[in-house]
């Protein structure tokens, strides 16, 4: 099997996806190469159709390529039978999504702790590692509250701290801040900044807000299925309702 370098804990070689609507064929990839170092913060940004979410699901093995290969943790995912894939998924990348997706007749306790459950731990392992984690994300006090009675803010919060369960190595974040109002969505940025620096932990976030950038190491831009260019975070001026970069700027 060919293993990319071990430095690079996602690697994306020359994936194409291609959709068949009908008689209409769409390209949403169209040979898209991309490398992810262990531990880095990259941020992917584009319009709508731009091909952010299919990338984002080849990377988070949602979904095959038409075409190339994908890598996680130097494994690729076309050697990977359906059990191995579930592992992956359940082991090493936490998702985190822009609607939350938490159950609402479960506590925080409860929703953190369904992958540990799926992971094969005990009742009283997966309750001490789930209030850590609540904790972790400061909602060590809200362990018995149901969706309904946290904040977005706090509802947020819990899906990290269930991204996080099983410790993974990777973080997938589907517009995290999507739902969030300004104050709050910063807040989460600067969580999601302080487990990749505290723990680690590798995230790759698909987003419009510009106060993402801030937290990045790179930002990856994306149109009509292609990456038009990666950019580094000295290679940007950002401010407030602008983004500067080498050769372009989005408002």
């Amino acid at each position: 099997m060919d293993m990319p370098e071990d430095d690079y804990i996602i690697k994306v070689v020359d994936v194409w996806k291609v959709y068949h609507l009908g008689k209409t064929t769409v390209d949403a990839l169209r040979g898209v190469n991309l490398e992810v170092r262990r531990g880095e913060y990259v941020s992917i940004m584009g319009p709508s159709g731009s091909g952010k979410t299919t990338l984002f699901n080849m990377i988070g093995a949602l979904d095959r390529p038409t075409r190339g290969e994908v890598y996680i943790n130097g494994m690729r995912l076309t050697d990977l039978n359906q059990r191995q894939i579930a592992y992956l998924r359940c082991h090493s990348i936490g998702y985190i999504f822009q609607t939350f997706n938490l159950l609402p007749v479960l506590t925080a306790l409860d929703n953190v702790a369904l992958p540990m459950i799926f992971a094969g731990l005990n009742r009283e392992e997966y309750e001490e590692k789930a209030r850590h984690k609540l904790e972790l994300v400061g909602l060590g006090d809200r362990v018995h509250h149901k969706p309904f009675e946290l904040s977005g803010g706090q509802q947020q919060r819990v899906a990290i701290a269930r991204a996080i369960a099983n410790d993974p190595d990777i973080i997938l974040a589907d517009e995290p801040t999507g739902n969030l109002d300004l104050k709050t969505g910063q807040e989460i940025i600067e969580l999601l900044k302080r487990l990749n620096e505290e723990q680690g932990v590798t995230i790759v976030t698909n987003t419009h807000d510009h106060k993402m950038l801030g937290a990045s190491d790179r930002v990856v831009d994306l149109r009509d299925g292609q990456i038009i260019r990666i950019r580094n975070k000295d290679e940007m001026d950002i401010r407030e309702g602008v983004i500067r970069g080498l050769d372009f700027e989005e408002r």
